[in-house]
């Protein structure tokens, strides 16, 4: 059994650009608190082999997703979920004034930023 902490400093900054707080590991994923400044446009991504869930604490933002059959810009806001299936492109950006924080579950665990690539998404980041 494990216990932790939100960390009060970034432990690192996503493959997407966003600052990561690692909050919880095991043997089916891992947990990370996600902080986007105001007004960032992060690299769009998409991963090889991982899932992630998303729920957003605090802020607005917008996150576009693309797979096979489906494409579509959602709204970030406290209380919303939202999936990124694994193979899926995304890319997501702070619309608002304050920061855009949420928690991210990963499934399976993240095994390096070479899970990541990057491709065109449909807003220029400012990173």
């Amino acid at each position: 059994m494990k216990e932790t902490k939100l960390r009060p400093t970034p432990d690192a900054r996503s493959p997407a650009g966003a600052d990561i707080r690692f909050i919880m590991d095991g043997s089916t994923g891992n947990m990370i608190h996600s902080t986007v400044p105001p007004r960032q446009i992060n690299r769009a991504t998409v991963h090889a082999t991982v899932s992630e869930f998303w729920f957003i604490l605090e802020g607005v933002g917008e996150i576009w997703r693309k797979d096979e059959k489906d494409e579509r810009v959602a709204r970030l806001e406290a209380g919303v979920s939202i999936d990124i299936p694994v193979g899926t492109a995304f890319q997501y950006r702070n619309i608002g004034d304050v920061e855009l924080k949420f928690i991210c579950i990963f499934m399976p665990r993240w095994p390096g930023d070479d899970e990541a690539s990057h491709l065109d998404g449909v807003w220029e980041p400012t990173l």
